[in-house]
């Protein structure tokens, strides 16, 4: 597929000056930061780098005069304007329809940029990688156009986690790891970044890392490039070096970062602080090499992300460090660890004289009050074993007439499955270790009744395993009140592995972790039954996917029918 000409960059950063993001919270949202009325004015480009890059000339369109409060859609509440320039504003909103922080682009419909940020904010929407912070919603509506996107409060930016010092070599391998396999997986399709600036990436609490403001962000500053692969590569290679120095790979300061020395180039990463990794700076400079440096070892560089990606496979799997467990202070030391009882100080050891034991029965005498003391137990043994042998014989003799035992009816027992069916209230899709939300809207088509009709899943590359991002998403279903489950029978679009999940019979509300609910069955297929070892009482029930079919060049799993029998 051709690559297209537009990108994402990241709109509160404002050509190599540091961010502001970086000099207040370090938690990210959007990916924009609150930007003066002078961050237009002033620095020259830090990525001095790019190749072919151009921008357009500032458009003399006016912001939207907006404030608190206002409602676009009747859906979407601004809350808080986080950037004001080039005739566009960023705010951090509310979705007031599923409840949940959202972020909003908003420009003039006449702005001379409006339709390029449409066309590439429904191109980002279309690649659905959750890689990528995820546009939600593009519209042109009463003289505005507006892009919605997620807000990611729980995931922090790596302006942020440089500021703090270098990363370890793992931190810089994940790092350069996941966003060149994201990047190639976006160039793929056709959509570029040319501005991959340490503020674009975002770490969430699981250690993932997500990449904003593909296409759109760069659409709302006009910025382009002749060769999109070998800028975006440029970039990844620059947060490597800087995630392994501390240093912005360029003789200007950029992004809270002190830039190199002016008049000497750029200088391998294991040159400008020891103890870096040198497989990781080899890799930094042959992904830098686009601007004239020398790959270490004459090994070609690397012009696109696809290379890189490759090239960072190749490498020798970089393991976590260790963890380090503190030696116990003094007084946590007790005496039982220390093998005393009662220790008062330290003093020199004392060799004491150790006691002679007692002499064995080795005579004659004692040999002989062994063997009779072995026999009289031996003896003692026996004969209580035929008491207690003749006990039980007289009791079977006058046990003649077999006794009928009728079987206990208790309220606390649980009867047996009847298998009448059992009615779906509600559901609600189920993604705690994602971003929360797996196409909530079509979450009825799973028990509908109707084959014809699905619920799926986001689409993740790379692996079945949801592309090695999380554990699993699913459905939990709210039958309405506590009832008895026997068997819970699912129909999917292709071989899927699944997990049968009930909640505590007492939970007054919907759990909000896998590990609050209890696994019941799993089973594997594109058809499968779950019933409990026995049957179970609960009101909210949790199917699980742990592993999809492939679909759509990636994987996706989708739920036709769900029926639940008592």
């Amino acid at each position: 597929m051709a690559e297209r000409s537009t990108a994402a960059v990241d709109v509160a950063d404002n050509s190599g000056d540091d961010p502001l993001t970086a000099k207040a919270d370090t938690v990210a949202t959007d990916g924009v930061a609150e930007a003066q009325d002078t961050a237009e004015q002033g620095a020259p480009e830090a990525d001095s780098g790019d190749d072919g890059k151009k921008s357009e000339a500032k458009p003399t369109v006016e912001t939207p005069e907006l404030h608190s409060g206002h409602k676009l859609a009747r859906r979407y509440r601004l809350e808080e304007c986080v950037t004001r320039l080039d005739g566009f504003s960023s705010w951090r909103a509310v979705d007031e329809k599923l409840r949940r922080a959202v972020g909003v682009h908003l420009l003039p419909a006449d702005h001379p940029r409006a339709r390029t940020v449409l066309a590439a904010a429904r191109s980002a929407a279309l690649l659905g990688d959750p890689r990528f912070v995820q546009v939600l919603d593009a519209v042109e509506e009463n003289d505005l156009v507006y892009v919605v996107h997620e807000w990611l409060p729980d995931s922090t930016e790596l302006t942020a986690l440089l500021a703090a010092g270098p990363m370890e070599p793992h931190d810089a391998y994940q790092l350069v790891s996941q966003v060149s396999q994201a990047m190639a997986a976006a160039h793929r399709e056709g959509l570029a970044h040319l501005r991959l600036t340490p503020s674009a990436v975002l770490r969430s609490s699981t250690g993932q890392y997500r990449i904003r403001g593909l296409a759109v962000n760069a659409a709302l500053r006009g910025i382009s490039a002749e060769r999109p692969q070998r800028t975006d590569t440029e970039a990844i290679g620059a947060l490597l070096y800087a995630a392994l120095t501390q240093r912005w790979p360029y003789d200007s300061d950029a992004y809270g970062l002190t830039g190199l020395p002016k008049d000497v180039g750029l200088i391998a990463p294991d040159q400008v602080r020891a103890g870096v990794h040198r497989g990781l700076s080899e890799i930094a400079m042959r992904a830098l090499a686009n601007d004239g440096a020398t790959a270490s070892r004459q090994e070609p560089p690397c012009t696109t992300p696809v290379e890189l990606a490759k090239a960072v496979a190749a490498m020798p799997r970089i393991r976590p460090p260790e963890p380090e467990f503190p030696t116990p202070s003094e007084y946590q030391r007790t005496t039982y660890q220390q093998g005393t009882y009662g220790r008062q100080q330290a003093r020199p050891a004392v060799t004491q004289p150790v006691p002679a034991p007692p002499a064995p029965l080795a005579s004659r005498t004692g040999k002989a009050l062994k063997w009779a003391v072995s026999a009289l137990l031996i003896a003692a043994l026996g004969l209580g074993s035929w008491q207690v042998a003749d006990k039980l014989l007289d009791r079977n003799k006058k046990q003649e007439t077999p006794r009928t035992t009728q079987p206990e009816t208790t309220d606390n027992k649980q009867p047996a499955g009847s298998g009448k069916p059992v009615a779906i209230v509600d559901a609600h899709d189920f993604d705690p270790l994602g971003d929360g939300s797996e196409n909530a809207s079509q979450i009825k088509s799973a028990y509908d009744g109707n084959p014809s009709t699905s619920w799926p899943t986001s689409n993740y590359r790379g692996y079945a395993k949801f592309g090695n991002l999380k554990e699993g998403v699913g459905i939990v279903l709210d039958l309405g009140r506590v009832q008895q489950v026997g068997k819970v029978e699912i129909a999917f679009h292709g071989t899927t592995s699944v997990q049968l999940r009930t909640a505590p019979e007492d939970a007054s509300s919907m759990p909000g972790a896998p590990g609050d609910y209890t696994t019941q069955a799993s089973e594997t297929g594109s058809r499968v039954a779950l019933s409990p070892g026995k049957p179970v009482k609960t009101r909210y029930v949790l199917v699980w996917l742990t592993e999809l079919p492939s679909a759509d060049s990636g994987y996706r799993g989708q739920i036709s029918d769900i029926t639940i029998t008592s």
